[in-house]
């Protein structure tokens, strides 16, 4: 059985035993999360979906970490005008597993 569900202004395909790094969730490690805003739940090749959330349709999830991803880097630059200028950013995320997928 799969879920897509939206978190963080994403949509993402999950399953029982799946992990995903979404935007950054206020939560603890090792606590469990319950993600309600589900779209669609499959099986095989039935599909149940919402308009636009399924009712009584929820994700519960594990969060395993918190970090970082890869910097970005970033340069402007206007030329023959001696303009330069570097920065970077990381975007935060939340690592979760997938627990069970109620429909």
């Amino acid at each position: 059985m799969y879920a897509v569900i939206k978190t963080g202004g994403k949509q993402y395909k999950v399953a029982a035993g799946d992990r995903l790094k979404v935007e950054q969730i206020a939560a603890e490690v090792g606590q469990e999360v319950v993600l309600d805003q589900v779209l669609a739940v499959g099986q095989g090749a039935e599909l149940k979906t919402g308009s636009p959330l399924l009712a009584g349709a929820s994700v519960k999830a594990t969060v395993v970490s918190h970090g970082l991803h890869p910097k970005v880097r970033i340069f402007k630059m206007r030329r023959r005008k001696h303009y330069q200028r570097h920065g970077g950013h990381r975007q935060p995320y939340t690592e979760l597993e997938i627990g069970s997928v109620a429909a």
